[in-house]
């Protein structure tokens, strides 16, 4: 089924998430997860969305979020950062009560994916990404945490084939969900990729976070 979430980047923003709620031909809407955006909590502190920003001062946002709610939380955690480093992340984000981490299969400086090929930006070469997926999951203590593989074919306009080839690379890694991202003002290339990646066997539940389609409708 369907579920949504709604992005926070301090304490105000995660306590209005979780008092949200609407009444919708007798069925209450809210929203199931907190996603916890590096744009926006780059953006909160001023500096700009490349990794600038250490993860000692996320967890303290973290932190402020976690005492006013009680929603799961998704942190965005751009690139993952150095392969050696990422056993230690994953294991710092299941301490302080995240549930999920999103990674995105770019190398390098990361830049902001709504930028696309305006900037330089490079991706990650398949089985180098699928070490690191795999190296976050050996290192996950609780079995429940969820390690989400982004992909970034779409927004470096290098077409579906590559994307779908992409999603099957990381599935088979362990991944325990797809997300997958696009910069078009049209839904279309994500329906497409929803399509495709429906003949993926074993397929874990995929992301889509709508920031630039925003015209799409919950039940489309």
């Amino acid at each position: 089924n369907l579920i949504r979430g709604i992005d926070v980047h301090n304490g105000l923003t995660s306590l209005i998430a979780e008092t949200t709620s609407i009444n919708i031909n007798g069925i209450e809407k809210e929203f199931d997860f907190l996603w916890m955006s590096s744009l926006t909590e780059s953006t909160a502190k001023g500096k700009p969305d490349t990794e600038l920003v250490d993860i000692t001062s996320r967890l303290n946002t973290i932190r402020d979020v976690v005492d006013v709610s009680t929603k799961p939380i998704i942190f965005d955690a751009d690139t993952g950062g150095k392969i050696e480093h990422f056993p230690y992340l994953i294991n710092t984000l299941e301490r302080v009560g995240i549930s999920a981490c999103i990674i995105e299969d770019k190398k390098g400086l990361k830049r902001n994916s709504l930028f696309g090929t305006d900037v330089e930006q490079f991706q990650e070469e398949i089985d180098d990404f699928c070490k690191k997926i795999e190296t976050g999951k050996n290192a996950a203590i609780n079995t429940d945490f969820m390690i989400i593989a982004r992909i970034e074919s779409l927004i470096l306009e290098k077409g579906l084939e590559d994307a779908i080839k992409r999603a099957k690379a990381y599935v088979n890694s362990g991944a325990d969900g797809i997300m997958i991202h696009s910069r078009q003002k049209s839904p279309q290339e994500i329906k497409d990729f929803c399509i495709e990646y429906q003949e993926i066997k074993n397929r874990p539940p995929l992301v889509v976070v709508p920031s630039s389609f925003s015209s799409i409708y919950e039940c489309e």
